[in-house]
């Protein structure tokens, strides 16, 4: 039996507990609720059972059924990136540390601006330890002009951290580099599944567009449960052997094809596979 239908087996007037009671084979660590009652979500908080909303569980429902069928639309994407993406430096390697550098310096920076500063910076101090063994006004010096110098900061913090704890060698799972000054989810997201494989989802601004599009996701894709159900579904679709790829497709497909204002849907490989698409012009 399904731990998802225990309550279904108990009349609606009967409390939790003795549903639990009254339903063999299954103890109240094994429970699930999926309700939408206050009240009831009350009861079970303090019986510790998990809940969910109905909202939540068509959700998962749908994230189980993308994962099963594995859609084409992730490798599609790939084969679109990988046959004519743009030419940046920092792409050109898969080491964590440029691929760190460079998606601090991208956070509010246009590409176009960062090219410049990233060649200048990484030939100043190539590897994590020249950044570490920097002292920070020269670290400053070289940031000057693309602001919002906390950024800088961390780098230089980060990589004393690195080199300190770390014997030089970068954290290899997005969790672990979490805990990096000035490190957020995407960052991590991004060095992990770019420099090391990992199938871990970066979700910044362009992904939520490009899988709110994608999937139809028509809530506000600020909110904190929509970041959550794209991010899950980013996590999904992640090809095993293409995670780097997948990532940067992504990022590519949001800056350059989905972009906020008049989306160039006529150039998107995805066109057929998007939901938006189909609702606006069938």
């Amino acid at each position: 039996m399904d731990a998802q239908k225990r309550f279904q087996l108990c009349p609606i007037r009967q409390t939790l507990t003795d549903c639990i009671q009254q339903t063999e084979g299954f103890s109240s660590d094994a429970a699930l609720l999926i309700t939408d009652r206050s009240s009831l979500m009350e009861e079970a908080a303090a019986l510790d059972i998990p809940v969910l909303t109905r909202s939540e569980a068509r959700r998962d429902t749908l994230l189980a059924e993308e994962a099963a069928r594995h859609e084409n639309w992730p490798i599609a994407l790939v084969q679109w990136y990988l046959q004519g993406h743009r030419d940046l430096p920092w792409r050109r390697t898969r080491s964590p540390y440029a691929v760190w550098v460079s998606e601090i310096m991208l956070q509010q920076t246009r590409v176009e601006a960062v090219i410049g500063y990233y060649n200048r910076f990484m030939e100043r101090f190539p590897e994590v330890q020249d950044l570490a063994a920097a002292n920070i006004d020269e670290v400053l010096k070289y940031w000057e002009g693309l602001g919002y110098y906390s950024r800088a900061r961390n780098l230089h913090k980060a990589a004393q951290v690195i080199v300190r704890d770390h014997e030089g060698m970068f954290p290899k799972t997005a969790e672990e580099l979490r805990d990096l000054p000035g490190i957020g989810a995407y960052t991590a997201g991004a060095i992990a599944s770019i420099a090391f494989n990992e199938p871990a989802a970066a979700v910044d601004g362009n992904v939520l567009r490009v899988l709110a599009r994608l999937y139809a996701v028509w809530d506000d894709i600020l909110t904190e449960s929509s970041k959550s159900y794209v991010t899950r579904l980013v996590e999904a679709n992640i090809p095993p052997h293409a995670t780097g790829e997948f990532t940067q497709s992504l990022m590519e497909l949001g800056a350059l094809v989905c972009i906020p204002k008049n989306p160039r849907c006529e150039q998107c490989p995805l066109r057929a596979e998007c939901k938006a698409y189909r609702f606006e012009y069938t």
